[in-house]
Order: C-alpha cells, then structure tokens, then sequence
C-alpha cells in the first residue's frame, strides 16, 4: 500500500481510488438499495403491515439522505471523504442488524433512518465528489463506470438474497438476508476505509486539457448567484421530480410483477437482468456525455423512463406477459442514470466548478426528497385501489413535462454560461 501511495505524484494512485469507489458502490447501493423491493412483499406478509405504513420507512431513509446532503459541502471540507466513508459504512451495518431484529414498524424506521445516514455517505454524492477531485479528464465516463457497479452488485445481491428471503418456511427469511449483507459491509468498508484518500498528494487532481470543455471544466457562479438564476429553481423541480417518478416505479416493480403473477422466481430474474443493464447503462451514458453532451443523453433517458411506466403500468402474465416484464427490466435500466450518474454531470455543466460539492449536495438532496414522496405516494394508491398501474401511468406523464422543461433549463443555463466566459 505504501508503495502505491508513492505512486501517486504519477497519477497512478487514482485508480486505486476508482477502485475503492467501483467496490464501495457496488456493495452499498448494490445491497442495501438495488434489492429493497425484494423486501417488501416479504416484510409485509410476514408481520402482517399495510404496504404504505411500511413504505414510511422508505422515507425516513430519503428524508435523512436529503438533509445530510444539503450539508454535504460543509461536512466534505471539515471531515473529508474517508471518515465520511467509515462513518457512512458503520451507518450501514447498524441499519441491517436493526432491520434483522425488527419486530415493530418503529424499529423499521430507525434501521431506515441509519440507511439514509449510510447511503448519504458512501453512494452518489461521495462519488461524484471524489471522482471529481481525483479525476477530470474523461470524467462522464469514469463516473460512468464506478456507478455501473450498482447494477453489477445488484444483480449478484438478487440472485443471493432472493433465496434468501422467499426460502425461508416461516416466512422470516429476510432476517438472514439482512445478517449476512452487515458481514459484507463489514468486510468491503474496512478495505474501503484503508484506500481511500482525501485528495492527492499534491493536492491537484491529474488534469490534462480536452478539445471540448463539459462540466466542472468551466468556472462556474457561486451559490448566491445561481440562488437568483430561474433556471436553478427550474432544474432542482425536474430533479425532484424525476427522483419521485423513477425511484417509486423502480421500488414497486418486484411487488407489482408479483400481484399480477409471475412467481418470485421470475421476478427475480428481472431483477438481476434489470441490475446487469443497469450497469451496461450507466456506463454507456458516461460515455454517451462525453462523446454527445448532455442535452442528448439527457433525451435518451428521459425517452427510456416514458417506455419504463408504459410497460410496466400495462404488463401482465399473458403471451406476451414474460417479453414485456424484461423489457421493463432492460429499459428502466436506461432511464435510472437520472438520479445517479447525471446529477454529478448536470451539476458541473449548469453551474461549473466554482460552488460544485454544496450545489451537488443541493440538487442530490432535492432528488432524494422526490424518493421519499414517490414510495409512500405510490404504495397509498395500492391501499385505495388495489393495483400500481394507475400512478405508474401518472409518473409517466410527470416525466414529459420534466423533458420538456429540462430543454430550457440547458438552454438558460448555457446563455449563462457564455456569459460568463466572455467575461473572463
């Protein structure tokens, strides 16, 4: 380790940091929030609780990353992002222990409370700013690939717990689940902890100058200035929106593909094939903003989160029942880097460098508030009527008018930005 370390005034030690980033993400978002519909159905009936009370737990986890991330500007610059880690893993683990014991719908919540708290600190937002200390050139597509580890985790944590969880005679099989997902934090996050460093030595990221420059490669405006620009406030609606749509579509889909009766072995299936494209995605979307810019990939997604409601809002067990189910699986794959891997990259395009890790911080804080809406909001309309379809539809109109309004946040956004740099 210490030789690696040497190696960094090279520029070398950076990928080591990616590689802590691709194992940290692949574990805690890959098995503490890829699987969580796997969950749901069996929690329910096991302890007899109403859907919709239980999908509070859901909220209190979003609500808890949300506030965490409107400091998280302020909490990165006083702690640094490997105590920020270590405390996010141990975060982690207390949630799966306390979810293992639960017997109360109150103690679900403490475990979703600790899950935020873990998630706020080792997913999205750490990522985005570590990638962006240690990584400039290339960075949609970096970024890109350590958020594909996601899907890559989610798929192999489906395939486990599945078993796991629907195996279990008394129907409490989720508890084992739970244990063995705090052993693996437990491993990954003290070699996480033992790699990851707060900047490089010497305190700049390894730079060289591209023919185009996207993102963060731009000065950018305050916070103070971008409080007063319209399109701040516009883009921070179609984020939240967008995080309430696809987070409550994505979170019911196991439950709802299990009401319309396909057996849990199918629907994990979907699952693992949904987490493996979620992967080959993200990684193609980085790709796809460093070769076409935002605008277009933004497109791209925002088409494939209109097919994700149509199929799943109208899926059923009949002849072409299975086809449409793994299409959901594939295409909501798609439409997912939304609320991932686009926000490091929406954020460094519309404002820049200059307020990045608290705009960041902001604008991952609004998404995770359209979570916390979604889940409960989609799961109360299952109590009322009995199916998801309807909302489903709802969300799905939502996410046309989030793609006509984004047009001319890039728009505004990039008047101010010319600006800006004839300025300079």
């Amino acid at each position: 380790m210490r030789r690696a370390l040497e190696m960094d005034k090279k520029g070398s030690y950076r990928w080591w940091i990616v590689g802590a980033c691709f194992i940290m993400v692949f574990t805690c978002l890959g098995f503490c929030s890829s699987t969580k519909g796997l969950y749901l159905a069996a929690i329910t009936e096991a302890l007899q609780l109403e859907r919709s009370l239980f999908s509070i737990n859901d909220s209190i986890r979003f609500l808890t990353t949300a506030l965490l991330n409107l400091f998280f500007g302020t909490l990165i610059s006083r702690f640094g992002p490997r105590r920020l880690a270590a405390a996010g893993f141990g975060a982690l683990i207390a949630s799966m222990l306390i979810y293992s014991v639960a017997e109360s719908i109150y103690v679900f919540y403490i475990g979703g409370a600790l899950l935020g708290v873990g998630l706020a600190w080792t997913t999205t937002t750490m990522v985005g700013y570590v990638i962006g200390t240690w990584c400039r050139e290339h960075k949609g597509t970096i970024m890109g690939a350590v958020l594909a580890a996601n899907g890559l985790g989610g798929a192999l944590a489906a395939q486990i717990l599945s078993r796991i969880i629907y195996g279990s005679a008394d129907g409490f099989g989720y508890r084992t689940a739970y244990r063995i997902t705090a052993v693996i934090l437990l491993a990954i996050g003290a070699f996480v902890v033992l790699v990851l460093r707060d900047r490089p030595a010497d305190g700049k990221a390894p730079v060289r100058t591209e023919k185009k420059a996207r993102g963060e490669s731009w000065s950018g405006i305050s916070l103070e200035e971008a409080s007063r620009r319209p399109f701040f406030y516009l883009a921070a609606v179609c984020v939240f929106l967008t995080g309430m749509c696809l987070q409550s579509i994505t979170g019911i889909s196991s439950a709802h593909l299990r009401d319309v009766g396909f057996d849990a072995g199918y629907v994990a299936t979907v699952v693992s094939v949904h987490s493996i494209a979620l992967a080959a995605f993200k990684f193609l979307t980085g790709i796809s903003y460093d070769r076409i810019g935002l605008k277009r990939t933004m497109l791209i997604c925002d088409a494939a989160a209109l097919a994700t409601a149509l199929l799943l809002a109208f899926v059923h067990t009949g002849p072409l029942g299975g086809a449409m189910a793994m299409g959901y699986g594939i295409i909501s794959s798609a439409a997912l880097p939304l609320e991932t891997i686009m926000l490091p990259l929406i954020t460094g395009d519309l404002f820049g460098r200059k307020a990045y890790a608290k705009i960041l911080g902001i604008l991952v804080s609004i998404n995770t508030l359209g979570y916390a809406v979604g889940s409960p909001l989609s799961n109360l309309c299952y109590d009322l009527t009995g199916t998801y379809s309807g909302i489903i539809l709802v969300q799905g109109g939502l996410m046309v008018v989030v793609t006509l309004l984004f047009q001319y946040v890039l728009w505004d956004a990039a008047r101010v930005r010319r600006a800006v740099e004839e300025r300079e």
